[in-house]
């Protein structure tokens, strides 16, 4: 994982991602999640790329269960992308690289 891509937990949801003065955007996924596994490459490069205007955190499914229950998560990978504390969108599945990188830079 890129040193770029941090992780976050049912704990520290609060402060890493609703409290972010950054827009962020949360990864939920899973160690048995091949479609999780195949989009880092891709979220590590936007991650890279946009540093400083978008922060991608990861979520762990099988080790944080309230948020993803919160959140309706039902299937992985799902990201929601966060600005000023509220969910503005979700994206369920790997959608490939171009449409990952307009998801994530749309309204930044």
């Amino acid at each position: 994982m890129s040193n770029s891509i941090s992780t976050t937990s049912d704990a520290g949801f609060d402060a890493d991602v609703l409290k972010s003065s950054t827009p962020v955007i949360v990864d939920f996924w899973a160690t048995w999640c091949a479609p999780c596994k195949a989009m880092v490459p891709h979220l590590e490069k936007i991650q890279d790329e946009l540093t400083g205007q978008v922060k991608i955190v990861k979520l762990n499914v099988e080790d944080n269960q309230a948020t993803p229950t919160q959140y309706k998560v039902l299937k992985l990978p799902t990201l929601l992308k966060f600005k000023d504390g509220q969910l503005v969108d979700t994206m369920v599945g790997n959608p490939g690289p171009r449409k990952l990188r307009e998801f994530i830079s749309k309204g930044l």
